[in-house]
């Protein structure tokens, strides 16, 4: 197999495998824990374990952007745009279904007001360190 067509048949093969999470995801999005239901208890903490998962894996993303944090203003900001895409989830939940808890409105405000700040404070430090001020 030549790279070109291995390349291409991997585009393909990650392709369809992104059907699973992006249509698990806007189900998710779309009708909350409902998608669900009926879940078995086991099922529910599946999901919320599998989901607590990804959160650690973004936070130790973020993590590992604090050394030589203007350099890594890409990998910061697709963190960045995953939180904040994630709050306007949340952000649907509380016009759908109400208001959350406390710690949960403070997620949202986090998701959708102090990362969206980091992202453009970091972005200025970037620029910073590239002209040597």
């Amino acid at each position: 197999m030549t790279p070109r067509r291995e390349r291409t048949l991997l585009q393909a093969v990650v392709a369809f495998t992104c059907l699973v999470p992006l249509s698990a995801s806007l189900a998710g999005i779309i009708g909350g824990a409902a998608w669900l239901q009926p879940a078995p208890a086991t099922d529910m903490d599946s999901h919320f374990r599998y989901l607590s998962g990804l959160f650690l894996g973004m936070a130790i993303g973020f993590v590992s952007c604090i050394p030589g944090i203007e350099r890594k203003g890409g990998r910061f900001r697709l963190l960045g745009l995953m939180v904040v895409i994630g709050g306007f989830a949340r952000l649907w939940s509380l016009a759908a279904t109400g208001a959350p808890s406390t710690s949960h409105l403070t997620g949202l405000c986090i998701e959708l007001i102090v990362v969206p700040l980091l992202l453009g404070w970091q972005a200025h430090v970037a620029r910073r360190y590239r002209q040597g001020d």
